[in-house]
């Protein structure tokens, strides 16, 4: 159960080790409820090399859940990701209330779908993130 924390955690110390350790090799992930798209299998290290220039971006990350139900390999947890850009024209908030479904193989993920259900604040801001973090000098952070 704990994985799920443990790579929402990952994501807001900026752990890029231990994000990339929460999932398996290869993962079918689903985030068309937010941004679109169609669902996809992805590399665990495709998938950090994408989500890493993005949370650079944001002056910080909160992704808070619970409570999370196992059955079997499937976990459910409600989360509320906050998300702050310092000084973003248009406001310098952005959340997402949602739910999250997890397969879990070997206590990694192989299968990760966001249900959105509201979005409040800036929605700009993954755009605005993703612009400063590419004008910023490369860093290991």
């Amino acid at each position: 159960m704990s994985v799920l924390t443990r790579m929402l955690h990952a994501i807001d110390a900026r752990d890029w080790a231990t994000l990339r350790a929460s999932f398996a090799d290869t993962l079918h992930t689903d985030y068309t409820s937010l941004f679109g798209g169609t669902p996809e299998d992805i590399s665990a290290d495709e998938l950090v090399a994408r989500w890493r220039p993005l949370m650079l971006g944001y002056s910080a990350t909160q992704h808070q859940t619970g409570p999370v139900l196992a059955t079997g390999d499937r976990l459910d947890a409600h989360v509320i990701a906050h998300h702050w850009l310092d000084d973003a024209p248009g406001g310098d908030t952005w959340v997402v209330h949602g739910h999250y479904v997890a397969r879990v193989v070997d206590d990694r993920i192989a299968e990760l779908t966001l249900q959105t259900y509201r979005q409040t604040g800036n929605r700009d801001l993954p755009t605005l993130a993703t612009e400063r973090a590419a004008a910023r000098p490369v860093s290991s952070a």
